[in-house]
């Protein structure tokens, strides 16, 4: 193994058996003795489907992993991204030894800590003080190692006040808190991280990702991370892998892999830049939502060019017209962070049906894909009805594809700034 790789993971596969707990039938048992006695392959490992949890298979076994193969070198944060059911999960049980691989092998240098579900490698009636001596040892640290931790584990958590209490009566919230406290200070040379932190708030969110980036830039060690948290990973990440169904679909740059990542979801596919709701409320709500680039125009649009005016034909039902309402909009760029959000004030009460319209100027948007938020609110009050990143479109700037190819972090706002020499 490569002296810079410090987890290599290849050909790794792993089935499980649906509708039954446990590991087979007696039949199947003996079967898989019968072929390993005559030196042949498992019969099981070849029989299965991939792992497609919107589809009704005609398999009893599906394979969680199919032949996952990357190599992480020290120092390295790595992002492992997909959809729920991708295998993300199954895979950092198998590299945290939590379950082993059907096919396959793991090579690693140093110790693996793991932070996959609230409170793993607690016990619910030991103390937060008893419970970070406990997971030490699990470690391998000598207590004398834990010791001279142990204050900035505390502090770094926030559990103080709690620390000799048992961790039964923690929330969920204080339990991560010191959990990911224990992980990242007992110096793990592979610290490996689930969505968990989605349970922490905002603070120790931004606390967690710095200590993180902190674990990697100057401590040498290597984080694999598993989050939904797209700007988290942004900001984090240097090198992205994507799971689809088992498999490794893209393995490469973090931008490169976030942008495959939204460009394989069923709503990026659908560009066709008008929304139709099916809902009917007695609250005011969103009918219909037409994205153009012309005036009284029925026809969608779904790509413009950054000096054309983009319009926003917004029609809402409203079934108790002595309500007073606001339209509002957001736009949103390629990883649905908010540019920029506007928004209209119905000062009268309205019939029971209208529409609206919104003119966005031209010349404010770069290159990309960019979508819309559409919601009905009372200002100050009540949502009545939010609709997320619907009448996706793409925005092109005539003649500057060489100047987007080397100006690739340029950002998605387009602004007009007076410069004068002093």
């Amino acid at each position: 193994m490569n002296k810079n790789i410090i987890l290599k993971v290849e050909n790794i596969s792993k089935q499980y058996r649906l509708g039954q707990v446990g590991t087979g039938t007696l039949s199947h048992d003996l079967n898989r003795w019968w072929h390993k006695i005559r030196g042949k392959e498992d019969p099981y490992l070849k029989i299965g489907e991939i792992n497609d949890r919107s589809k009704k298979g005609t398999s009893d076994y599906v394979w969680a992993l199919n032949n996952i193969t990357f190599d992480v070198e020290k120092g390295e944060v790595l992002a492992i991204i997909g959809k729920n059911g991708a295998g993300k999960s199954t895979l950092l049980k198998i590299l945290s030894k939590v379950t082993t691989p059907t096919t396959g092998s793991i090579k690693s240098k140093g110790r693996i800590a793991s932070l996959l579900e609230v409170g793993t490698g607690f016990n619910p009636e030991l103390t937060g003080r008893e419970n970070i001596y406990l997971n030490g040892a699990i470690l391998g640290m000598t207590k004398k190692e834990i010791i001279s931790k142990l204050d900035e584990i505390i502090e770094f958590s926030g559990c103080e006040r709690y620390i000799d209490t048992p961790v039964k009566r923690y929330s969920s919230g204080m339990t991560v808190r010191l959990a990911f406290a224990v992980a990242a200070f007992l110096e793990p040379e592979i610290l490996v991280v689930d969505e968990v932190l989605a349970v922490g708030d905002a603070e120790f969110q931004k606390k967690a990702i710095g200590k993180m980036q902190d674990i990697s830039s100057k401590g040498g060690r290597t984080v694999l991370f598993v989050s939904h948290n797209m700007a988290a990973i942004k900001q984090l990440c240097s090198k992205t892998i994507i799971l689809e169904k088992g498999s490794v679909i893209f393995e490469g740059s973090t931008n490169e892999g976030i942008d495959t990542y939204f460009n394989l979801s069923e709503e990026s596919k659908i560009r066709n830049g008008i929304y139709v709701s099916d809902v009917i409320s007695e609250n005011p709500f969103i009918k219909k939502v037409l994205l153009t680039n012309r005036i009284n125009s029925d026809k969608p649009n779904v790509k413009f060019y950054h000096d054309e005016e983009i319009i926003l034909d917004i029609e809402y039902g409203n079934h108790i017209p002595i309500v007073t309402f606001t339209v509002g909009i957001a736009l949103l760029d390629l990883h649905k962070n908010k540019l920029f959000t506007n928004h209209f004030d119905f000062t009268q009460s309205r019939e029971k049906a209208g529409k609206i319209r919104c003119k966005i100027p031209k010349d404010i948007l770069n290159q990309g894909i960019f979508s819309f938020d559409v919601a009905i609110f009372q200002k100050g009050g009540t949502v009545f009805n939010y609709i997320e990143s619907i009448c996706e479109f793409e925005m092109i700037d005539r003649g500057s594809e060489l100047y987007y190819q080397v100006n690739e972090k340029i950002g998605p706002l387009r602004v007009s700034c007076k410069w004068e020499i002093l």
